[in-house]
């Protein structure tokens, strides 16, 4: 094997796979055609952009998602070192100044020995060495165009969106109030509160609204996890209200009521002078966002500094093309990561670039390949993901039931789940051990 890896795109999966990479003393090239070349959702010129929300989710043990956040702060991760330097309230999440975020990455990366940035597009994937191919969903169509004709043959494919952000002076405060449920967070969200009337007004805007005409959507594949809005919205009425809207643990100081439903607003940066309309993810067109969402109580007024967007995420067949490592099985020298694999999340394709970019570091170093046990978050997503036995492959977040069962007998959900993150950090010292982390 050649001495260095290539590693195609500087998203979260690709700088992650990097660092570990050069952390391991080998040599890497990081491949990135920003500024160059935009996808339809990226905007920035740095690495790691967040192109939906800003939030990483939980950040507590008993939820699968901040397992797997723990399990890879363990292991060295840059991502989540970034990600906690430039965290911002949300409750019991992990969200972050998504711009500061984004910069820190790009310049510990950048100025990593081991690390050379090329900023580029790549069309096609050589045998150059090692390569780590983590384009994301919003892969080029001439680098896809080459990995379906050289590699995956069959491919899959969903649609997904991202919500709208607007800037916090428009905001109409006498309406709105600022809130977590159950008050835990304090007071990190702003909650916009509707009544029965508001609410069924919205809702029939929101269902008849004119949607913007998407490249290739001619069937609806949608990621539950990020379902537009209006989709949910045209499942029943009441949909909506038990999903984004659900008023469940907030009180309107107003009335001293919980409201009939909610539209809650995020933190989106450090200087809380912008924020995302939670779980509004949307197709509709931008001066229908504009119209619709500002039938919501305090926001009459909005000013949208994104509108959202609806854009195709491409993603292999994984599970009859990789590894537990994310190394495709024919060809030793070539490794996939982030969501172009099948796994859905900030966190889930991190997750895929640590693994990814510790075992092409093997390859170089003449090591054993490092495969994570389904006892823990990181190995329960690498083994779904290549498992050859499951069909109807889609993307997927992690979960406790994608964790192998260790065998814990408590009726407590809670404190089984915490049993099991205990269990599961355990096995991920000693991994840390073994791979000198």
């Amino acid at each position: 094997m050649s001495g260095h890896v290539n590693v195609i795109g500087a998203g979260l999966a690709g700088c992650e796979a990097a660092w570990q990479i050069a952390t391991r003393g080998i040599k890497v090239n990081l491949y990135e055609m920003k500024p160059l070349v935009f996808s339809p959702a990226h905007h920035l010129n740095s690495f790691a952009e967040l192109v939906c929300s800003n939030s990483l989710r939980s950040d507590r043990l008993e939820n699968a998602v901040g397992l797997l956040k723990e399990e890879m702060r363990r292991l060295n991760s840059i991502i989540m070192k970034c990600a906690d330097a430039t965290r911002i309230p949300a409750g019991g999440a992990l969200a972050v100044d998504r711009e500061k975020f984004s910069r820190m990455v790009t310049e510990l990366i950048s100025g990593r020995e081991n690390i050379t940035v090329i900023r580029k597009e790549v069309a096609e994937i050589t045998d150059d060495g090692i390569t780590i191919v983590a384009t994301g969903p919003l892969t080029s169509d001439s680098l896809f165009e080459h990995i379906r004709r050289n590699i995956s043959g069959e491919y899959l494919y969903f649609f997904d969106a991202a919500a709208p952000i607007i800037t916090y002076d428009s905001i109409n405060m006498e309406k709105a109030f600022k809130a977590s449920r159950y008050g835990k967070g304090g007071e990190d969200y702003i909650n916009c509160p509707m009544n029965k009337e508001q609410y069924e007004q919205f809702w029939d805007e929101l269902v008849k609204a004119p949607l913007a005409d998407v490249k290739d959507f001619d069937r609806e594949v949608l990621f539950e996890g990020c379902m537009p809005v209006e989709s949910i919205a045209k499942r029943g009425k009441d949909t909506l209200r038990f999903g984004p809207l659900k008023p469940v643990g907030l009180i309107d100081p107003a009335t001293g009521k919980e409201p009939y439903a909610v539209v809650q607003l995020r933190q989106d940066n450090g200087e809380k002078t912008l924020y995302n309309i939670v779980g509004f993810q949307t197709r509709l067109k931008w001066d229908e966002q504009r119209r619709v969402f500002r039938l919501i109580p305090g926001l009459e007024k909005a000013e949208f500094v994104r509108f959202g967007v609806m854009h195709r995420n491409t993603f292999i067949n994984s599970p009859q093309l990789l590894e537990p490592t994310y190394r495709v099985r024919n060809k030793p020298g070539l490794f996939f990561a982030g969501q172009i694999t099948g796994v859905e999340g900030y966190m889930e394709s991190t997750s895929s670039g640590m693994v990814a970019g510790i075992n092409a570091a093997m390859c170089i170093l003449g090591r054993k390949e490092v495969c994570f046990p389904p006892n823990t978050a990181i190995g329960a997503l690498s083994n779904y993901i290549s498992n050859p036995h499951v069909k109807n492959f889609q993307p997927m977040n992690i979960n406790f039931g994608l964790m192998e069962n260790p065998g814990i007998k408590i009726k407590d959900k809670r404190k089984k789940n915490y049993e099991i993150a205990r269990l599961a950090l355990e096995t991920i010292g000693r991994i840390a051990e073994e791979i000198n982390v």
